[in-house]
């Protein structure tokens, strides 16, 4: 990781963290480096959040600035820019968003011309201009670009989405909290085009109420909604709708780790499930495992990230993956996580099974578990501590088969992350509280 550009894009409170000044040279960088021979072709899409408009003004401004010709989509999910951009052979595409955080963060998130995740190589040239380690030349007289409001993208996109999953929601009904975010731009229009009754929730977004007690980090208020009413399946987004988290009638949560079984089962049912693989993280529950085992399904553990699950995907051809959170990815046909899509994918395994969404979940027990963060002064230090080792290795084999540990560094901060997963709570608690009560004695 760079210094600026982490696993998913530059992230900071807008203004504080991650200025104008920065999405300008970001802007500018990419403009110059696609446009050494032509006009580059550039997309920029962006949340709802109030900064937004600012950040994707700066990048607009910076890359025609070098000669390229900005195309801006406005206000989108974060998968429309990877399909349009592949679909419309662009260049390069920025989504401007902070995911799941509050309306004050922000980020940059940049795809490549296949429409993933950039290189990490062009990455680190980016930082060097942001930080004025290198200077480029403007565009002058004819070279410099424009900008162009393209009002089709959206419009091509759901048409895809319509195409590639064609279920028939006639006499569906279906309740979505929309986060106050991205899919407020698509999600209605879609399902209400294949038939559905859609009621929605957090539909209305001012700038400042994306994900603000709602969508698929809050989804207490779409249960409730599922409870007290008569729908066939609930679907929160997150704030730039890459994520799902599903909701059964009864108000029960469905997280990735469900939807992974559901749909793993269903392809290899229909003999699709491609070399008979589901690709998970390691924070993946236990159930799903023996789930998967109990199904005769094979699996595989990446790191935390749906950068790496896509990376095994792509490497071995595996159509089905992802993350608990609900960043799942279907490799047949994308290159990242799209909620609506695997809402779609929901819903026609629901229509061509005829089973409701609690029938499609039968057979999975998700293990109860329980994550603490553990402040530390040094990672590396406290993990290759030889009595830490030990201490957790005296847990496992007292949680045998009925139960796992996991002790990781975080990504981003000094902290060391321990989760148990076990048949019970009180178990769960036991067992972390040991580990983290070694670390505090031993002052890591």
């Amino acid at each position: 990781m760079g210094k600026y550009f982490g696993t998913d894009g530059v992230r900071g409170r807008a203004n504080e963290g991650l200025t104008l000044d920065m999405s300008i040279r970001i802007g500018q960088y990419l403009g110059w480096y696609y446009s050494k021979d032509k006009h580059a072709r550039i997309l920029v899409g962006k949340d709802t959040r109030l900064s937004g408009d600012m950040f994707e003004l700066g990048l607009a401004a910076g890359a025609t600035s070098m000669g390229a010709q900005v195309y801006l989509l406005g206000v989108c999910p974060t998968p429309s820019i990877s399909y349009l951009i592949q679909k419309e052979r662009f260049d390069c595409g920025i989504m401007v968003s902070a995911s799941h955080n509050p309306y004050y963060d922000n980020g940059i998130k940049v795809f490549n011309h296949n429409g993933e995740k950039m290189e990490e190589e062009l990455l680190l040239k980016i930082e060097d201009y942001m930080d004025g380690k290198v200077e480029l030349p403007l565009a002058t007289g004819d070279h410099i670009g424009e900008l162009v409001e393209w009002e089709d993208g959206l419009e091509i996109y759901m048409s895809w989405l319509k195409e590639t999953v064609p279920v028939d929601l006639s006499g569906m009904k279906i309740a979505v909290d929309l986060a106050n975010g991205s899919a407020t731009s698509t999600a209605v229009e879609t399902l209400d085009a294949l038939g559905a009754t859609v009621e929605a929730i957090n539909n209305s977004p001012n700038g400042i109420n994306i994900n603000n007690k709602c969508g698929s980090t809050h989804p207490e208020g779409l249960q409730r909604l599922m409870k007290e009413n008569d729908y066939d399946i609930g679907l929160a987004f997150d704030g730039d709708a890459d994520r799902l988290i599903a909701c059964d009638s009864d108000g029960r949560l469905i997280n990735g780790d469900y939807v992974l079984y559901m749909c793993s089962r269903y392809l290899k049912s229909i003999n699709k499930l491609n070399k008979n693989m589901c690709v998970t993280t390691v924070m993946a529950n236990l159930g799903l495992y023996k789930a998967l085992d109990a199904n005769k399904i094979d699996y595989i553990q990446t790191p935390v990230g749906d950068k790496y699950v896509f990376e095994e995907m792509q490497k071995h051809d595996y159509y089905v993956g992802g993350e608990q959170s609900g960043h799942i990815i279907f490799y047949e046909h994308e290159k990242t996580g799209d909620g609506l899509f695997t809402a779609l994918q929901i819903l026609m395994i629901m229509k061509d099974t005829g089973k409701t969404l609690q029938e499609l979940c039968d057979g999975l027990f998700i293990y109860p578990q329980l994550l603490e963060n553990v402040q530390v002064k040094d990672k590396e230090h406290a993990l290759h501590d030889a009595g830490l080792t030990q201490a957790i290795q005296e847990v496992a084999d007292q949680l045998g088969d009925e139960g796992r540990i996991l002790v990781r560094p975080s990504g981003t901060e000094p902290l060391i992350r321990v989760m148990v997963e076990a048949k019970t709570d009180e178990l769960c608690a036991k067992y972390v509280g040991q580990i983290v009560q070694y670390m505090k004695e031993n002052n890591f």
